[in-house]
């Protein structure tokens, strides 16, 4: 006679840790394929909104994931309402172990011209909203991050190569992709890895604002290797290595998300 034993369950990959979610807009956002990624992996989130429309839309996904899910208001733009967010979090968690930025933002007639006509305000705006938030985010989260973890930021091919009408913002999230390699250096010795997801052009609220949006994706339909951008699904995924021990060792790297678009060159 045998008897065979049944292995012990395996814990959700993310099971114990606790991550912060900013820039959840609506259920298209990649912040909202990364957040339900996260959770699905076992995390425990804590979510920002900005305004009473946005808080609508957050409070109605994240009763999805949990009727329990914390979320609370925060404008990046504002030191005040980070240290805000911040305090509300400490009630929630005395450990967070994962944080994402996915937030950007320029005037929209900063999108609609030439580069050469950004003016001076539009030029600080995108960079302070869609760059230095990382920074405020991240000197925030960074005592709270007792045993390491990762920092998670979302970028785009333009910050590398010249996208038309993509303007300022790709100069913004050039500045973004420095400041993860600048962060991962400071925040190394505390085990906290900061990267950055660079992903292709998904129908996104923040997309929309981009002229020329559909004939690009067409364009990575004709020459990305894999003939496609890429799916908010596989961004989630990512988003989990990033977030996992798998991911131990990479720090200060923009990992492309995007058909294999970036390596081509005609």
């Amino acid at each position: 006679m045998t008897t065979s034993t049944s292995s012990p369950a395996i814990p959700p990959i993310l099971a114990g840790k606790t991550g912060l979610v900013f820039g959840v807009a609506n259920k298209r956002s990649i912040a909202w394929a990364i957040a339900k990624a996260w959770h699905a992996a076992g995390a425990k989130l804590i979510f920002s909104y900005q305004g009473e429309r946005i808080k609508g839309y957050v409070e109605e996904l994240t009763s999805e994931l949990d009727e329990n899910v914390p979320f609370y208001p925060c404008d990046v733009s504002r030191d005040e309402d980070i240290s805000e967010f911040f305090a509300s979090a400490r009630q929630h968690t005395e450990r967070v172990d994962l944080v994402l930025h996915s937030i950007a933002y320029a005037p929209k007639e900063a999108l609609e011209n030439d580069f050469l006509s950004t003016n001076r305000e539009a030029f600080r705006v995108a960079h302070d909203i869609s760059a230095y938030s990382l920074v405020a985010l991240a000197r925030e989260a960074a005592p709270l991050m007792t045993e390491g973890g990762s920092i998670v930021a979302m970028s785009y091919y333009g910050a590398e190569k010249v996208v038309p009408h993509y303007n300022v913002m790709g100069v913004a999230k050039a500045s973004l992709e420095a400041t993860t390699r600048y962060l991962a250096f400071d925040l190394g010795p505390k085990k906290i890895r900061v990267n950055c997801i660079s992903a292709g052009p998904m129908n996104t609220l923040a997309a929309r604002g981009i002229s020329g949006f559909t004939q690009m994706i067409k364009h990575y339909q004709d020459r990305a290797p894999l003939r496609r951008s890429c799916t908010a699904e596989e961004l989630g995924q990512t988003g989990v290595f990033l977030a996992s021990e798998g991911a131990g060792a990479i720090t200060g790297q923009v990992i492309y998300v995007d058909g294999g678009y970036q390596i081509m060159g005609m």
